[in-house]
């Protein structure tokens, strides 16, 4: 593999501007550096709960799912490229079912908690919610790969699935919401 960067800071960015895959430059503060700087922040959420101690399984499912968002950074960097496709939503659909079978059915809300790994497993899921919006900003304005939003709408959910899942592993408790606690 030849060396991509050699150098880590350019200056080509001080004055609110970067550079995207296709060479095109646009402003820092556009919509789709919004969305492409959700979805890397997605990922390094991800990225910590991952470093938690899990399951084989749950860390094979997330590190997937790392390199899903990274090539869906790489759709949003190159304007008109599609990477994620059907096939991605399916699989994670397949994890979520596989996932959520044991899961006893809920009559409450959950709190967000539960344990650490729990814990930053549901910061992930709102930050996957952020990045589903940014996009969804995005292709307002700009037409962009509709199985991407599918696939961030579909991520939240087995991140939340997930986050149930880990509590149990972890020995921690759902923290249910209590509406008639005053």
């Amino acid at each position: 593999m030849a060396n991509r960067l050699s150098k880590i800071y350019t200056r080509t960015g001080d004055k609110g501007d970067t550079g995207l895959g296709d060479g095109s430059r646009i402003a820092k503060t556009h919509d789709r550096i919004e969305a492409l700087g959700c979805v890397d922040e997605l990922n390094s959420c991800i990225g910590l709960v991952y470093s938690c101690e899990l399951a084989n399984n749950i860390k094979t499912c997330l590190l997937d799912i790392q390199h899903d968002l990274f090539d869906l950074g790489g759709e949003l960097c190159i304007p008109g490229t599609t990477i994620i496709r059907q096939q991605h939503i399916t699989k994670l659909e397949a994890e979520l079912d596989a996932f959520n079978e044991n899961l006893p059915y809920l009559k409450e809300f959950i709190l967000p908690g539960g344990s650490t790994a729990a814990a930053y497993c549901h910061l992930a899921r709102s930050i996957c919610r952020r990045a589903e919006r940014s996009c969804l900003r995005l292709n307002d304005k700009e037409k962009i790969n509709q199985d991407a939003i599918a696939y961030l709408n579909r991520l939240s959910d087995l991140l939340f699935v997930l986050a149930r899942v880990i509590a149990r592993l972890n020995n921690g408790e759902e923290i249910f919401w209590q509406k008639d606690r005053h």
